[in-house]
């Protein structure tokens, strides 16, 4: 069942900026952010791509990724993507 899987996700903004999420449905997340109607943080930098994503059996380990994702630099963020199979 779809609801019992639990993502972190991470976009790229137009303006080359990320943005990091929870969701239990990704494709409806990113289509919800390029309609306008995601982030506030999003509305201003559609489109955005969905560039890297994980799944977790719960919603508490998908928050948590979300939350230490969040405390890294941009760089520490881009190795930690490219260590799981994100390239840019």
């Amino acid at each position: 069942m779809e609801k019992d899987k639990h993502f972190f996700y991470v976009l790229e903004c137009c303006d080359s900026s990320y943005y990091a999420g929870y969701t239990n449905d990704l494709t409806r997340r990113v289509q919800q952010h390029n309609a306008g109607k995601g982030a506030k943080y999003t509305r201003v930098r559609i489109p955005v791509q969905c560039i890297y994503n994980e799944e977790f059996s719960t919603k508490r380990e998908a928050m948590q990724a979300e939350y230490a994702f969040k405390q890294l630099t941009r760089t520490k963020k881009q190795e930690y993507m490219s260590k799981r199979g994100y390239s840019e």
